[in-house]
C-alpha cells in the first residue's frame, strides 16, 4: 500500500515539476512578447518585411544579370583597368549548367535545398556539427536561397536586422522562382575571386575552358572558392582550394551523387591553371585591387590589428579580416566605383624593365613555365609616401602568371632587418656612430658572413661591414620583445610567437617580410621617424562623381627624428665605404643596406635618397641557394639601374644632417687649413684612404684645426 501511494506522489511531484516549467516557459514568452512590441522591434521586423517585399515583387530575370562596372586610374588620369563582373558575359542558364555543377554545390553548402523553402533552420546547427568534425566549416549555415538574397540585394555586415531582411527575401524569392531559377541565378551572381562572378566567368578565368568542358575535379575546385574568396583564391592560396575541393568531392559521395570511381578519380587528379593571357591581375592592378579593399574595409569600421594576446586571437582576427575583405573586394567589380591612383606608369615600366634586364640570364623554369628565380620591387615617393611603382615579378608571356611577391609574398629579410629592429632603436637609446662596440665571437652566437672579427671598432663600422655579432650583443641588450614591437607599429603583418628570439635581429623571422614592407619601415627613416602607411590610392568616388575616399597625409611616430637621421648617415656610409658601395648613385646622395639570408637563398636591397625609397628582393618562390646571390649584387644593381633611371635630371638633395652633430660642429672655433705635412698615419685601404682627426674627443673635418688642438688624426675619403 506504502509502494502505491509513493508511486503516486512521485508521479504527482513529476506533474507539478512539469507544470512548473511549463508556466516558468509562459512567462517567459510573455515577457519576450511584450519585450517585442514595446522595446520597438515589432515596427522593426515589420518595416524589414516590407523592404523585403518590394525586392523580390521589383526584381526580375534581368535583374541578376546586371553588373556595375568600376574604373581605375593612373596619376595622370589616364585609364588602366576596368574592373567588371563580365557575368553578362558568361552567364549560363540552367539547362547550359552540368549537373556535376549544381550536385556539388548542393552537397557542400544545402543539402535540403530541394525540399526548404528558403529557409533551413536545422542547417545551421548540421553546419556547426560539421565545423566540430572537420576542424572547418564544410556546409553553409545559410540557405544557397539566403545566399543569393545577401548577394544581390544585400550587405554582408552581421547583424539582426539584415538577417531577419535576408530570410524574409529568401522566402519571397523561393515563392516567386522556381528552385531551377534560383539555381541559375546563385551559379551567375556568386563571386569566384580575381575578378570572376559566375561559374562560366570562374571557368574562363581559371581554366580557360566554357564549363562543359570542365572534368568533376575542377568544377569541385571551383565550387570551393565562393565559400571564402580571399582564403580560397587559386592564385594566392591554391592549397586551401585543393583542401575542400576534397571536402566537397567527400560530400558528393556520401550523398550518393558520384560513384567511388568518379570520386577516386577525381581526388587524384592533378589540378593545373590555365589562365588566359589576357588576364587583368598584373603588379599594379593585383595592388590596386588590395589597397581600395582595404580603404572601403576601413571606412566600414573594421580595424586593422598585428598585437594578438594569443594564437586564438589571431585566428579570430584572420576569419573577421577575411569576411571583411570579402564582402569589399566584391564591391569593386559591382559597384561603379571611379578608382584614382598614385602608380607612374613611366615608373612602373622602368622598374619592370631593370627587374628583368638584370635577372636575364636565369632561364629555368618550373613546371608551369614560370621563372624560378624572382624578383620583386616597390618605390615610395618620399614627399607623399605613396607607392609609384611596384613589380610583383618578372615579365612572363605565359598564363596564369599573376602572383604579386611586392605585397603577397614574405621572405627572410637578412640583414636588412638590422637598421629597423636593432640600430635605429639603440641609436633613440643613447648609442652614437662613435660608439665603439667590440666585435667578437659569441658563444652559441652568430658568425660574421666574412668570418673575420675585428675587436674594438665603432658603430658606423659595425653597420658598414654589417657585422652579425654586434647586432646580436646590441639586440641582446635591446631585448627582442622591444625590438619586435617597432615591426609591428609599422604593420608588419606575419609576426610570430616565435619571432621574439635572437636569430629576428639577422632577419630570422617565422614567415618574414615583403617587400612593400620593407619599403614603408625604410620611408619612414628617411621621413625623419614618421610612418605613412603606403598604399597607392589618391581617391575614389561613386559613378556619379561624390568622392567616398580621398588620401589624407597621416604620421605616426615610430623612431625618435634625431636618431633616424643618424641611422640614415650611418646607411649613407654603407654606400660609400660598405657593403653596397657598388650600388652608390654617381652625384645623388643615397642611403641604403643589403640583406642576404643564409646559404644564398634570398637577397635584398632597400635604400632611398631624398626623393624615392626603393626596395629589391629577388629569390625563388620556394627557397633555395642562389649561386651569387647577395644583397649587394642582383638586387643592388636592379637597386642602382633603376634608381639612376629615375633620378635623371634631378638636382642634388642631402639628407638632413642629425641635430647633435651639427652642435658638435658649432663648438669648433675659426678653424684653419692644415699643411700637408702635419697629416701623419695615413692607411691606405683598398680604393680609399682613411686618416683620423679627434680634437678633445670630437672629429672634425680634414684640412680643419682649431688652435688649441692636439692628437690630431684626420679622415678623408678620396676616389
Amino acid at each position: 500500500m506504502r509502494k502505491i501511494r509513493d508511486k503516486k506522489d512521485n508521479k504527482a511531484s513529476k506533474l507539478y515539476g512539469l507544470l512548473k516549467v511549463q508556466i516558468a516557459l509562459l512567462i517567459l514568452l510573455i515577457g519576450a512578447v511584450a519585450y517585442y512590441y514595446l522595446g520597438g522591434y515589432a515596427s522593426q521586423v515589420s518595416q524589414l518585411k516590407s523592404e523585403a517585399l518590394s525586392y523580390v515583387r521589383q526584381s526580375t530575370v534581368d535583374t541578376f544579370r546586371q553588373t556595375e562596372t568600376s574604373e581605375v586610374y593612373d596619376a595622370k588620369g589616364e585609364l588602366i583597368s576596368v574592373l567588371k563582373g563580365e557575368k553578362d558575359v558568361y552567364y549560363l542558364t540552367y539547362n547550359e549548367i552540368p549537373l556535376y555543377v549544381t550536385q556539388s554545390l548542393i552537397s557542400i553548402e544545402d543539402k535540403k535545398f530541394y525540399s526548404h523553402k528558403g529557409v533551413d533552420y536545422k542547417a545551421i546547427i548540421r553546419a556547426f556539427y560539421a565545423m566540430i568534425q572537420n576542424g572547418e566549416a564544410t556546409q553553409g549555415g545559410s540557405t544557397i536561397t539566403q545566399q543569393l538574397a545577401r548577394n544581390t540585394f544585400l550587405s554582408n555586415e552581421k547583424t539582426w536586422q539584415r538577417k531577419v531582411e535576408e530570410i524574409y527575401i529568401a522566402t519571397e524569392l523561393e515563392k516567386k522562382y522556381s528552385k531551377d531559377q534560383i539555381l541559375e541565378f546563385y551559379l551567375n551572381n556568386v563571386y569566384f575571386s580575381n575578378g570572376y562572378y559566375g561559374i562560366g566567368a570562374a571557368a574562363k578565368g581559371y581554366f580557360n575552358k566554357s564549363v562543359d568542358e570542365l572534368t568533376l575535379s575542377e568544377i569541385c575546385y571551383l565550387i570551393a572558392i565562393p565559400n571564402s574568396p580571399s582564403y580560397y583564391d587559386p592564385v594566392v592560396n591554391p592549397e586551401n582550394t585543393l583542401r575542400r575541393r576534397d571536402l566537397i568531392l567527400d560530400a558528393m559521395s556520401d550523398d550518393k551523387a558520384i560513384s567511388k570511381g568518379a570520386y577516386n578519380q577525381a581526388l587524384n587528379e592533378k589540378i593545373e591553371l590555365n589562365r588566359p593571357s589576357s588576364i587583368k591581375n598584373d603588379s599594379v592592378e593585383t595592388y590596386t585591387y588590395n589597397c581600395a579593399t582595404r580603404i572601403l574595409m576601413e571606412k566600414d569600421g573594421f580595424e586593422f590589428k598585428t598585437n594578438f594576446s594569443t594564437e586564438n586571437g589571431r585566428k579570430a582576427y584572420e576569419q573577421s579580416y577575411r569576411e571583411s575583405y570579402d564582402k569589399w573586394n566584391t564591391s569593386l567589380f559591382t559597384s561603379g566605383y571611379r578608382i584614382y591612383t598614385t602608380i607612374d606608369l613611366n615608373k612602373q615600366e622602368e622598374l619592370q624593365r631593370t627587374i628583368d634586364e638584370n635577372l636575364a640570364n636565369f632561364t629555368e623554369v618550373n613546371e608551369e613555365g614560370i621563372y624560378q628565380l624572382q624578383g620583386a620591387g616597390v618605390c615610395i615617393d618620399n614627399e607623399s609616401g605613396m607607392v609609384v611603382a611596384i613589380v610583383g615579378g618578372r615579365s612572363q608571356d605565359i598564363k596564369g602568371y599573376t602572383l604579386n611577391r611586392a605585397f603577397q609574398s614574405y621572405r627572410q629579410p637578412g640583414s636588412s632587418i638590422k637598421p629597423l629592429i636593432v640600430y635605429t632603436p639603440e641609436l633613440e637609446r643613447g648609442y652614437r656612430p662613435d660608439t665603439l662596440v667590440i666585435d667578437q665571437e659569441i658563444e652559441d652566437g652568430p658568425e660574421n658572413s666574412d668570418g673575420v672579427y675585428q675587436g674594438e671598432m665603432t658603430l658606423r663600422d659595425a653597420v658598414m661591414k654589417s657585422k652579425n655579432t654586434i647586432a646580436w650583443q646590441l639586440y641582446e641588450e635591446l631585448t627582442p620583445e622591444v625590438g619586435i614591437q617597432y615591426l609591428k607599429n609599422m604593420g608588419f603583418s606575419q609576426i610570430r610567437e616565435d619571432d621574439y628570439g635572437m636569430a629576428a635581429c639577422l632577419g630570422g623571422l617565422t614567415v618574414g617580410v615583403s617587400p612593400l614592407e620593407m619599403a614603408t619601415a625604410y620611408e619612414t627613416i628617411e621621413n625623419d621617424g614618421y610612418l605613412r602607411k603606403a598604399n597607392c590610392i589618391s581617391k575614389i568616388t561613386d559613378t556619379e562623381g561624390n568622392v567616398i575616399y580621398e588620401a589624407q597625409p597621416e604620421e605616426t611616430k615610430i623612431y625618435d627624428e634625431n636618431a633616424s637621421r643618424t641611422m640614415t648617415s650611418m646607411l649613407q656610409s654603407v654606400m660609400i665605404e660598405g657593403t653596397a658601395r657598388s650600388a652608390r648613385l654617381e652625384e645623388m646622395p643615397c642611403a641604403g643596406k643589403t640583406g642576404t639570408t643564409n646559404s644564398n637563398r634570398d637577397g635584398w636591397f632597400v635604400g632611398y635618397t631624398g626623393y624615392y625609397t626603393t626596395s629589391i628582393w629577388v629569390g625563388y618562390d620556394i627557397p633555395k641557394k642562389v649561386e651569387g646571390l647577395t644583397g649587394s649584387s642582383y638586387p643592388a644593381r636592379i637597386w642602382k639601374d633603376y634608381m639612376t633611371s629615375l633620378h635623371d635630371g634631378l638636382i642634388a638633395k642631402d639628407f638632413k644632417a642629425p641635430i647633435e652633430y651639427l652642435d658638435d660642429m658649432e663648438q669648433v672655433a675659426e678653424p684653419e687649413i692644415i699643411e700637408d705635412e702635419q697629416v701623419e698615419n695615413q692607411e691606405e685601404t683598398g680604393d680609399s684612404q682613411r686618416v683620423t682627426m679627434t680634437f678633445e674627443g670630437t672629429e672634425i673635418p680634414e684640412g680643419l684645426i682649431p688652435d688649441n688642438a692636439t692628437n690630431i688624426e684626420i679622415t678623408t675619403t678620396t676616389e
